[in-house]
């Protein structure tokens, strides 16, 4: 598989990589709770920014965010590229799988947590969930968004474009004809 943007796809990889495998593994070499707590916690937001502001653009041309308005209300801002952008095969199908994948195996953790009564841990399961799950809505909707303009400006073109060339004819044809008199008067 070759990626267009393997730093970008390597970076998407490795901080979640980083967390999961803290998170799973960090007691093996530490009993202290709050290091390992600090490092996932770390490692999940440096992969919530680099998701939301790098990779997402880079590798599937999306990208989102959240504006607070003056009145306190939220309203979210979908962004993507150009519709005549060809987007790698390898970097979409690695975005989607992986956005998609990494919060189900933070579901298992949180319901591993609460079988086994290891309620600290899933204060880290659930800021894990939090995060990957904003990026799985934001990412979803900016999807939908980007689809539907798209949609929306070929239907647009088409109408226009049908529309135009009709009245341009038309219209063409009657300023020639009118013109045609003026000078041909003369």
């Amino acid at each position: 598989m070759k990626y267009s943007h393997p730093i970008a796809a390597f970076f998407f990889i490795s901080f979640r990589l980083g967390a999961l495998l803290t998170y799973l593994l960090g007691s093996i070499f530490t009993d202290n709770f709050t290091f390992v707590f600090v490092i996932t916690i770390l490692l999940l937001a440096f992969d919530f920014w680099t998701v939301k502001n790098i990779s997402g653009r880079l590798l599937v041309g999306l990208r989102w965010w959240n504006e607070i308005q003056p009145d306190g209300s939220n309203k979210w801002v979908f962004e993507s590229a150009s519709p005549s952008r060809v987007n790698n095969a390898a970097d979409t199908r690695l975005f989607w799988w992986t956005l998609y994948g990494t919060p189900a195996l933070w579901a298992l953790f949180a319901f591993s947590c609460i079988i086994t009564l290891k309620f600290s841990w899933l204060i880290i399961v659930g800021v894990a969930l939090a995060l990957n799950m904003a990026n799985v809505y934001g990412y979803t909707q900016c999807d939908k968004d980007a689809k539907k303009r798209w949609a929306t400006g070929m239907a647009t073109r088409s109408a226009l474009g049908s529309l135009s060339s009709g009245a341009s004819g038309l219209v063409g044809k009657a300023f020639t004809s009118g013109i045609g008199k003026v000078f041909g008067s003369r």
